[in-house]
Parts: structure tokens; C-alpha cells; sequence
């Protein structure tokens, strides 16, 4: 659903060149119900903001928005250990080297960490001040006021 979104936005995944314009497609995105994940209260559906060098980006200069998804499935459930599986949905975007966040590694903290409010106007709270929050940091409103040299939307399990 999110590379749709994208796309009615006139934005390939593969091919991201405006942060602003992913944002808000990732903003939709994260307002759509999902059947078949945890409830809210218990971490189900949450999202993330991250950024760093990491190697499989070939240690450039990225930015991320993933969504966390703990899908229920009915196998196992009454299994006293059992857990739910854990999905990323995540944009990740790579910069190309520039001054304005030579010391990106050096801001502490890489995430914004999750964030688990419910679908609708908290959500959209949530997301605004997240936005916020990055903005606040110059690297990374830098960052965000540049154009990405690559993207990658992907989707893995991740517990």
C-alpha cells in the first residue's frame, strides 16, 4: 500500500527526490487500518523515524520512515509463550556526502523512537511532532531539505 501511495504521488520508491513529498505519503500511509495486527495498547501498529550511516547504504548519509506492524495470526495463540511476528514496512533514503551533516553520527540518539498512537488525529499529532522534532535538529533538517541520490521501499520481518 505504501508504494501505491506513492506512486499516485508521481514518486517511485526506487527513485525518491523530495523528503517533504515522501513524508506526506508516509503520513497516509500510517493512517490506513491494517486487519489482523495486535491492538494499539499493545504495540500493534507503531512508527519510527531513523537515520545514521549504516552499512548495507554503503555507510552514506541516510534518513528512514518505517512502520512497525505485529501481525496476530491464529497459529500458536494459545501457547503460553507465544508472540506475535513482528513487520517493517520502511522508506529508506541516502544522501550523498555534504558538509551540513559531516557529524550525523555524532547527534547521540539515531531514531526518533516508536511511536504507538492510535489511527486518527492523535496519529496525526503524533506524526506533526515527530516532523517537528527532526526539524529541530540542523543535520537533519538539512537533510530533509535535500534531494536523495537513492531510495528503497522494503519490507522485512524483523522479530
Amino acid at each position: 500500500m505504501f508504494a501505491q501511495i506513492l506512486r499516485q504521488r508521481g514518486i517511485e520508491p526506487a527513485a525518491v527526490r523530495n523528503v517533504d513529498a515522501a513524508w506526506d505519503a508516509f503520513g497516509e500511509f500510517c493512517q490506513l487500518e491494517v486487519d489482523g495486527i495486535e491492538r494499539p495498547e499493545d504495540d500493534g501498529d507503531g512508527f519510527i523515524a531513523e537515520w545514521g550511516r549504516w552499512d548495507w547504504n554503503d555507510d552514506q548519509p541516510s534518513l528512514s520512515f518505517g512502520r512497525l506492524l505485529a501481525i496476530t495470526g491464529a497459529e500458536g495463540r494459545d501457547d503460553p509463550e507465544w508472540q506475535a511476528e513482528y513487520w517493517k514496512v520502511e522508506l529508506q533514503l541516502v544522501f550523498a556526502e555534504d558538509p551540513a551533516w559531516a557529524d550525523l553520527d555524532s547527534l547521540g540518539r539515531q531514531d526518533t523512537g516508536y511511536d504507538f498512537d492510535e489511527i486518527g488525529a492523535a496519529r496525526t499529532a503524533a506524526l506533526a511532532e515527530m516532523r517537528r522534532s527532526i526539524h529541530a535538529c540542523p543535520p537533519l533538517a538539512a537533510m530533509w531539505r535535500a534531494e536523495p541520490t537513492r531510495s528503497e521501499l522494503t519490507l522485512e520481518r524483523v522479530g
